[in-house]
This record gives structure tokens, C-alpha cells and sequence, in this order.
């Protein structure tokens, strides 16, 4: 037989870490002796950030794909392009690579982002969970992966600094583009408001008997 069996935390010691570099201190230790942080202890309110946030983030991905993040102009006539409908031209013309650079970077990995910081923020808002060292990974991944979200802004930006050639061509960013580095800015605050020692509060492993 087998039963839950919780495991002392660094909080049920009397101990804060340190957020920076990982060492332990006595509670009421107000800045960390090795790397000078502030210490803090563990706070499950600090959620309501990252919700906060997240939600933010989720309102302004909507317009970022409904309205046009580029608009080119020729002597032909102009066109616009949400973010997938760039990606699908790009892939009409032959330019698989960019296109598919474009569709990772700003419909998966967002989407990707979104669900990952729901799924942590759901996941440690119980006291008794176990797998705190695939949470753990996961936090890692969107931290890491959250700067390369805004490789569609920095297309447009590139794009339109460099072709602007009066009444011959054009290119000027769409009302997309603004709401789309908000939702990264708003979706990366949210993963850095979350406080990644609330994977360890209070695990649940089984202890045979």
C-alpha cells in the first residue's frame, strides 16, 4: 500500500530562496548574501498577476490576427495581410522557410505561451499536486522561447524602414502590429510575475509502506 506523503518545503522550514540565484535563507532575511536580491517569501496572490496579465495579453491576440499587420502599396494597386494570410502568400511565392519561420513564431508559439502559463497557473494553485520537475521544465521552455514571439514585428519593422519608394512601392505596418507586440509584452510579463518556487509549495509523492 501506498499514500500520499508531503515533503518539508523550504517555507514549512522557516527558509525563503532566493528568486536570482537559488540560495536559502532565514525567514525575515531581507536581501540575499550571495547575489544582493531582495528576498520575498512565497505568495500564492502573486497569481492574480499572472492571470492579470495573461488576460491582457489574450485581448490583444484577437485584433493582432483579425486586422491587417501589413500594407504594401505598388503602382498596381495594395493589399493587406493578417498575420496568417502573410504567412499563406509568402508560402504561395515559393518561401516555405519564411513563412513557416512566420506561422511558429507568431501563431504557435503564442497560442503555445498562453496555454502553457494557464496550465502552470492552474497547476500550482492547489496545495497537493506532484511532477513539479516537468513544471519546472516547462516554465524554462516559455521563458526561453518567449523573446523569438516577436520576429513578425520585427519583419514589419525591417520592411517598412527599407522599402519606401515613394509612389513605386510602400510598406507601412497595419494596426496589427501594435496589438500584437502588446499581447508579447503582456504574455511575457505574465510568465515573469510567476513565481516558479510555488511548483515546489507542498508536492505530493507516495511513500511505500
Amino acid at each position: 500500500m501506498s499514500e500520499p506523503h508531503p515533503i518539508l518545503t523550504a517555507t514549512d522550514a522557516g527558509l525563503t530562496g532566493c528568486t536570482q540565484c537559488g540560495r536559502v535563507w532565514p525567514r525575515g532575511t531581507a536581501r540575499c548574501g550571495r547575489c544582493g536580491a531582495t528576498l520575498h517569501a512565497v505568495d500564492t496572490a502573486s497569481l492574480q498577476k499572472v492571470w492579470a496579465w495573461w488576460a491582457a495579453g489574450l485581448i490583444f491576440y484577437i485584433p493582432a490576427n483579425l486586422f491587417p499587420m501589413l500594407r504594401t502599396a505598388t503602382l498596381t494597386g495594395s493589399q493587406q495581410n493578417t498575420i496568417l494570410g502573410g504567412a499563406v502568400e509568402l508560402a504561395r511565392h515559393g518561401n516555405w522557410g519564411v513563412a513557416g519561420i512566420i506561422f511558429l513564431a507568431s501563431i504557435l508559439i503564442p497560442i503555445g505561451k498562453f496555454l502553457a502559463i494557464a496550465f502552470l497557473a492552474l497547476a500550482v494553485g492547489t496545495e497537493r499536486r506532484a511532477g513539479g520537475h516537468r513544471h519546472l521544465a516547462l516554465f524554462e521552455v516559455v521563458e526561453f522561447i518567449g523573446r523569438w514571439s516577436m520576429i513578425d514585428v520585427f519583419v514589419v519593422a525591417i520592411l517598412s524602414a527599407l522599402v519606401q519608394l515613394g509612389f513605386v512601392a510602400s510598406i507601412h505596418p497595419g494596426p496589427a502590429a501594435a496589438a500584437f507586440a502588446l499581447s508579447v509584452a503582456f504574455t511575457m510579463l505574465s510568465a515573469q510575475n510567476f513565481d516558479p518556487r510555488l511548483i515546489w509549495r507542498g508536492p505530493v509523492v507516495t511513500k511505500d509502506r
